[in-house]
């Protein structure tokens, strides 16, 4: 894996005001003007002010297809560029927009690999309501998720899949651009969205990637209108940048996983890896992902054979012994996969919420589990606050699922009795037990392609 860092030639000639004056005036932006800009950002020469009134120009005036790529190849170019030439099979990947129990790349990563592929991944943290990858990693004892270089493309080398978090080096433009948006209400731009998650990703040297867009309570984008605008601009924006993309539109009405948490969805997609996953939901999200991502990378003619090579790499364990590999590599126990319940943290109280009437579960708000996750202590309210990895949901419900009064809805994994308590008041408001079943949810609402 080589590191290349992408020079672009200053243009000094070009005046960052009468950048922003356009396009706060709606004229569209030429290439050079937009990649000057992100260099701008990137090397420090273009003032915080500039940056937010670069932003609100385009929350309000919006960016064309070819804008918005050649934003997201300025951002990518403003630091290292990832090289996987040496491997002999394609260096491939998915992004999520991110979700309640959604611990898809723990198991995608291993899984993939298994089926011949590279996969080089580049996670994030927790964000609001949405669990982080990192932090669940985080639950492992001894596993690094920010490994030197070295380190990182040995384990991806060797094991086929490597998991740690953005480094400096990796678009460092967006990293600046996206903390000042943060501040100017200017986060929602779906032009600059795109831009944010495809530097990230580009700048890892794939060559093929998947796009999980949740729609739903517990997502990023809640209405489907939106989730499918994000899910095509995503996937036109990559494409036109150079990587073999297609995103899956699904659902996040309810939690993904049967935990919530840290440690329990790592727990989880051990036992997943291991056969021992009932989940139904999960798999069909798993399987649909994975099946895009090895078609796009070559590895296989199409959905159907796919999908049977991911039912062997799964069934034959080959999945699994990638994930101990990678833990192992990455720092973690030898022996996590075969005894995960010895290495990682437990609450100290564990409390169950039971059902306060007969029926089916019609209603839940997915979004409002993942507040209390985050409550618990599993999540952060400040950018520097400390994740208690132990706490969390498990054993959540699922849509149109039959419940007797006294069932269990879930349990509360806590610090102590009393926030035990005030999570599973909060779990019974979420979850609406109606006297007649519903239809449910579809799994996946549809793939986008070029």
């Amino acid at each position: 894996m080589a590191l290349a860092r992408a020079s672009l030639k200053p243009l000094n000639t070009m005046l960052i005001q009468e950048i922003i004056r356009k396009k706060r005036d709606g004229q569209a932006l030429s290439r050079d003007e937009i990649r000057h800009f992100a260099q701008g950002i990137g090397d420090q020469s273009i003032s915080e002010g500039q940056i937010a009134a670069f932003a609100m120009a385009v929350f309000f005036r919006g960016m064309s297809l070819d804008e918005r790529v050649a934003l997201t190849e300025g951002m990518r170019d403003s630091g290292e560029i990832l090289s996987w030439d040496d491997l002999d099979g394609p260096a491939i990947d998915k992004h999520s927009t991110g979700g309640v129990g959604d611990n898809v790349s723990l198991i995608l990563g291993p899984l993939v690999a298994a089926c011949g592929g590279y996969v080089p991944m580049i996670s994030g943290r927790g964000l609001g309501h949405t669990g982080g990858t990192l932090d669940k990693l985080d639950s492992i004892p001894g596993y690094q998720t920010m490994p030197s270089n070295q380190v990182f493309r040995r384990v991806v080398k060797d094991c086929g899949v490597a998991i740690i978090g953005q480094t400096a080096s990796l678009a460092p433009a967006d990293k600046r651009f996206y903390a000042t948006r943060d501040i100017t209400a200017t986060v929602e731009s779906l032009d600059l969205i795109t831009a944010s998650i495809l530097s990230k990703k580009l700048a890892a040297g794939l060559e093929a990637l998947v796009m999980d867009v949740k729609t739903g309570s517990g997502a990023f984008m809640k209405d489907y209108p939106d989730s499918v605008a994000l899910a095509e601009s995503i996937v036109g924006v990559s494409n036109g940048a150079g990587v073999k993309t297609s995103a899956l539109v699904t659902d996040m009405n309810e939690s993904l996983a049967g935990t919530a948490g840290n440690a329990l969805e790592v727990l989880d997609a051990v036992k997943f890896l291991r056969g021992e996953g009932d989940r139904s939901r999960l798999e069909t999200v798993v399987m649909s992902l994975s099946s895009e991502l090895l078609v796009l990378g070559g590895l296989a003619k199409d959905r159907d054979q796919a999908r049977r090579d991911l039912g062997r790499a799964l069934n034959s364990g080959k999945a699994a012994q990638i994930f101990g590999q990678m833990v192992e590599g990455l720092g973690g126990p030898g022996d996590f996969v075969d005894e995960p319940e010895k290495y990682l943290p437990k609450a100290e109280e564990i409390v169950e919420v039971k059902s306060p009437r007969s029926g089916w579960v019609a209603h839940i708000e997915t979004r409002e589990l993942g507040l209390v996750v985050v409550e618990l202590g599993g999540g952060r309210r400040r950018a520097e606050d400390r994740i208690d990895h132990a706490v969390g949901l498990s054993e959540l419900p699922q849509l149109g699922q039959q419940v007797s009064e006294g069932d269990c809805l879930a349990l509360v994994h806590a610090r102590s009795v009393e926030e035990a308590g005030l999570a599973a008041a909060k779990v019974l408001i979420a979850v609406t037990v109606s006297d007649s079943p519903s239809s449910g949810q579809p799994v996946v609402y549809e793939v986008i392609e070029e």
